[in-house]
């Protein structure tokens, strides 16, 4: 099948799945910069516009489809923009479809999920698209009836005339509906009169992910495909010198045997692509490939070293100042009694539970591509570039992802799926193997803190963070006189109010390791330095570590943070064999607080007894979601403090699969409660912000109980 055919009964499938037919009622943005409400007319457009410009579909039958413009990983994204817009539209959830667009910037907007970014960034355009609809659906009705608009109200997909009590669906009204102008200002519930949005609603995708009618990535086929496993070089950058295939070849199903050459970042990396008709045929191929490498020319990084290098740097150099106020140096410099300690992070990897996989068709001038992809707009503007091809004639297609943490919204492995397609002249899957993921990254980059800090009438009089760790935007070209714009994330701004002399810096480092962003990306470890931190200063100044906290965040959504923190925790009824740890942190527009309880057991070490989280996220959509979000958070916070750890060796990944890299296991995991400030601020991020208060919080409880400072992760809760 030609891509240009390939590419209609697509859009055949879509006009199918939708019934559009000629008449519905269609609406949708054009983003980034339009933010009202469009009407599409389906008969002046083709399907290909109607598929890519629509949000909301509404037919003659009344069915409701939604195109869901971001990718669903887990964090809710497929439930929660129906939950958004049933509330206005007046729709009952159990009667829409949702299907996920195609990548298409110039329609959509940005398509990349991560930063906590998908409600945050949508929600007001969509509540005010779904207003817009219900009252053309509303004044459609009041003119069949000839009676008045303000006679008629909507409801489960009805329009109500309230005097006679006669109904139509919206299937009745979408024709007419369509011929209307949309209302430029349609009105919009108060929160106090949302019938969904707000409430514990079950998830749409919960019945297909359990019953196994969900298409992830790995689930998906196309007719002719075939099936590659890479043998890619363990030292990241080294050549392939020679290998020996003769082996690979012998074993049923093995097709053709290659060397292919990916992108990641501004480096090719080699490896040796093994195609079969049969995943498992690609895999039993590759493991008998005998490679020879060359690791010439480039540094072979250990651990021990990085982190030795990265505390030199601190120590020895300002850096590059991020945000600086007031002269803390001097401060700092003069005092007799001055703070100034060092903290670590690790490496970690991504491990989502789905491994990578791509489907790659390259047709010459055309390729489309389907799998589990964070960022079908930047797959797209590197596979135009690198491949030669209009980015118009690079079709991504999202599936669910089995989790995707950052990792999912690079380019390397749709590239190389790409690749070979193309030298073999068909449709392909490629998939990795957990070993794969663990062994190639790229990671979360590991990092060392300075942090210095001088404590005066129970006050902060000065404060200065230096860090030193890989900037992920030197990959992409980032100038490197520059700092790294996510030093302070994680870092509460109502802290610069209070703290009036204060730096924070970036001490420029790099090795060869690749890296990239990690759930709540550098908050992830910016968090556990200052709030580490905070609480050694408090300690110094000799205050309660939460009161502390209050008197230097005076602003008043921080106080009612704080406030419910110290209610759910009982932190002010706490005894002296408990051990009680506070961190509060902000990403992604969102601010959460921790309070972690510790005691002893039986063997020695430290046990987890509860997590209080509390978040405040503004304006928000489904309290269940945003619970399981900051579970789940916690538990990948949990893993990366006290769990495992990506470590090098001679410029190898010490580890391999799950026996040396383990997760946490349901045994390990705390009672964890969460809960939700109400207010109506404007949306904030929830798949993040619950991961960075944890380790601070966990290791100031072990130092409340023991008096032990925990200062490097991870750290085992046996031994401690």
């Amino acid at each position: 099948m030609d891509s240009k055919n390939n590419l209609v009964n697509t859009r055949r499938s879509f006009l199918k799945l939708t019934g559009l037919g000629g008449a519905a009622l269609c609406m949708g943005f054009y983003l980034p910069g339009d933010t009202v409400p469009t009407l599409i007319k389906p008969s002046d457009l083709t399907a290909a516009d109607i598929e890519m410009c629509a949000w909301i579909l509404i037919n003659t039958s009344g069915k409701v489809t939604i195109v869901s413009h971001r990718a669903e990983m887990g964090q809710g994204a497929y439930h929660s923009i129906p939950q958004i817009i049933a509330e206005e539209l007046e729709v009952n959830l159990k009667d829409i479809d949702v299907v996920f667009a195609q990548g298409n910037e110039k329609k959509y907007g940005n398509q990349i999920t991560g930063g906590s970014s998908t409600i945050r960034s949508a929600y007001k355009k969509l509540l005010k698209l779904s207003a817009t609809a219900r009252e053309m659906l509303i004044a459609a009705a009041a003119l069949q009836w000839n009676v008045s608009v303000d006679d008629c109200y909507a409801e489960a997909g009805h329009v109500i005339h309230r005097p006679s009590g006669k109904k139509k669906h919206y299937g009745e009204l979408a024709t007419q509906a369509s011929k209307l102008e949309a209302p430029k200002n349609p009105k919009l519930k108060k929160i106090s009169e949302y019938k969904l949005i707000r409430q514990p609603l079950h998830r749409l995708d919960t019945p297909m992910k359990t019953n196994g009618t969900a298409i992830f990535g790995l689930d998906k086929k196309i007719p002719g495909m075939l099936y590659a496993a890479v043998e890619r070089n363990p030292r990241l950058r080294g050549t392939v010198k020679s290998f020996d295939d003769s082996v690979a070849k012998k074993i049923p199903g093995v097709k053709q045997i290659f060397v292919v050459k990916m992108m990641v970042h501004n480096t090719i990396r080699e490896g040796v692509a093994v195609v079969a008709d049969s995943t498992w045929a690609a895999m039993q191929g590759k493991k008998a490939l005998i490679v020879e490498w060359d690791d010439t020319g480039f540094e072979h990084v250990n651990s021990p070293e990085i982190f030795k290098r990265q505390e030199e740097f601190i120590k020895t150099k300002e850096g590059l100042p991020l945000k600086s106020q007031g002269d803390p140096t001097a401060i700092i410099e003069k005092s007799n009694k001055k703070l100034d300690v060092i903290y670590q992070t690790p490496y970690q990897s991504h491990s989502c539970m789905e491994p990578l996989n791509c489907i790659a068709n390259f047709q010459g001038d055309t390729v489309e591509i389907w799998g589990p992809i964070q960022a079908p707009g930047w797959v797209q503007d590197f596979i135009s570039t690198q491949m030669g091809i209009a980015k118009e004639k690079v079709i991504v297609n999202m599936t669910f992802l089995g989790g995707g943490f950052g990792r999912k919204a690079f380019t390397d492995y749709p590239h190389e799926a790409v690749l070979i397609s193309k030298e073999i002249g068909a449709p392909v899957q490629v998939v990795w193997t957990r070993e794969d993921d663990l062994k190639q990254g790229p990671y979360r980059p590991g990092i060392s803190y300075r942090c210095e800090g001088v404590v005066k009438g129970g006050k902060i009089e000065a404060l200065k963070f230096r860090m030193a760790g890989q900037n992920n935007d030197h990959w992409s070209g980032g100038k490197k006189d520059v700092p790294n714009d996510s030093t302070s994330e994680g870092f509460l701004e109502p802290y610069y109010a209070s703290i009036k002399n204060l730096s924070i810096s970036d001490v420029p480092f790099e090795t060869p390791l690749p890296t990239m962003w990690w759930r709540s990306v550098y908050a992830s470890t910016n968090g556990f330095a200052f709030e580490s931190f905070m609480d050694e200063m408090a300690v110094e100044a000799g205050a309660d570590p939460l009161d502390f906290r209050r008197a230097h965040l005076q602003d008043e959504r921080c106080q009612k943070l704080i406030d419910k923190m110290e209610e759910v925790s009982g932190w002010k009824k706490r005894s002296k064999n408990e051990g009680y740890g506070v961190a509060i942190t902000e990403c992604f527009k969102s601010t959460v607080g921790h309070i972690v309880k510790v005691s002893k057991n039986a063997s020695g070490g430290v046990k987890i007894d509860n997590v209080w989280a509390v978040i405040d996220c503004g304006w928000y959509v489904n309290p269940d979601i945003i619970r399981a979000q900051v579970e789940g958070s916690i538990v990948m916070g949990l893993g990366a403090a006290t769990i495992h750890e990506i470590t090098f060796k001679d410029g190898i990944v010490e580890q391999n699969n799950f026996y040396d890299y383990p997760m946490p296991r349901i045994t390990d995991i705390p009672q964890i409660e969460v809960y939700i400030i109400d207010n109506e601020e404007d949306a904030g991020g929830v798949g993040e912000p619950g991961l960075p208060p944890f380790a601070p919080a966990l290791t100031n409880a072990i130092f409340d109980l023991t008096g032990k400072r925990i200062r490097k992760l991870p750290f085992s809760l046996a031994t401690v």
